[in-house]
């Protein structure tokens, strides 16, 4: 089982190999989990060639270096759609999100000033490996994924909805507003579907599958290939399930919160939430 963490202080994490439950450093490997690193492959060896790994309680960062870009799917589970008040959409909605929004599965969500809108959004996060451009098929897609992660789309829907100008990326850049990891777990380790959880102060907010998703991960690779190259490292959020503040069923993120997502095989996110 292959599993890539990132360890260590903003901007210096070191690269990690899980593989059986241990863990092993590869810095003699590779300066990053970035694009040339998943662009060759990732790590082919035997693990035990590597040296151990000692995490000692250390900061886990993001599991991949800043992406080259950050490409969002609108509306993509079917139940999400309708609390939405929307129709299903006949194609893929797609927006972008600043790559300097990732931070790492445990550290804090910060609330713009003056912000009362802020979201939560569990989604599954897919990391590019090989590059895609026009590709023939959504099983051709497949062959271009590197792993996939839990992601936190954050979102301030006032400036979503309300301030866009008619586009969703004023409310989806704020700094922080997408906690990635734990983990980049390779493709062949996980089996879909997936579930896919949140909460908020232990609150149960979100519980759906992937089963859910109206485009699922081969036909949104596929699909966005024809319109845009994408490249090793870049990071594409698969949309997010029902049971977000959004709904009115539950009230915006405030200072103090606790937000909690987890999908599985892909571990679980903690973040807390400041002003």
């Amino acid at each position: 089982m292959l599993r890539y963490l990132r360890v260590g202080p903003p901007g210096a994490e070191r690269p990690i190999l899980s593989s059986g439950g241990a863990l092993y450093d590869l810095s003699s490997v590779t300066a990053d989990i970035d694009a040339p690193f998943l662009a060759s492959g990732g790590y082919q060896g035997d693990p035990a060639a590597l040296p151990p790994a000692y995490v000692d309680g250390g900061r886990v960062g993001p599991p991949i270096a800043r992406p080259g870009v950050i490409l969002c799917v609108g509306q993509n589970y079917a139940a999400h759609a309708a609390e939405s008040g929307a129709a299903p959409p006949d194609e893929p909605i797609i927006f972008y999100k600043a790559p300097n929004t990732v931070v790492g599965p445990e550290d804090d969500i910060l609330l713009p000033p003056g912000s009362t809108r802020t979201d939560w959004e569990v989604e599954l996060g897919v990391v590019i490996g090989r590059t895609a451009r026009y590709l023939a098929s959504p099983s051709e897609a497949m062959a271009c994924v590197a792993g996939y992660v839990v992601v936190n789309d954050v979102s301030e829907r006032e400036y979503q909805l309300e301030r866009s100008g008619g586009q969703w990326s004023k409310g989806k850049s704020c700094e922080t507003f997408n906690p990635l990891g734990p983990w980049l777990v390779t493709p062949e380790e996980l089996t879909f579907p997936l579930r896919l959880r949140s909460w908020v102060n232990g609150d149960p907010r979100q519980d759906s599958s992937t089963a859910d998703m109206i485009f699922d991960v081969g036909f949104l690779i596929w699909h966005l290939s024809q319109f845009t190259v994408l490249e090793p490292g870049d990071l594409i959020n698969t949309g997010t399930p029902q049971g977000v503040a959004l709904s009115g069923r539950f009230p915006y993120l405030r200072p103090g919160d606790v937000v909690e997502t987890e999908i599985d095989g892909l571990g679980r996110q903690r973040s807390g939430v400041k002003g």
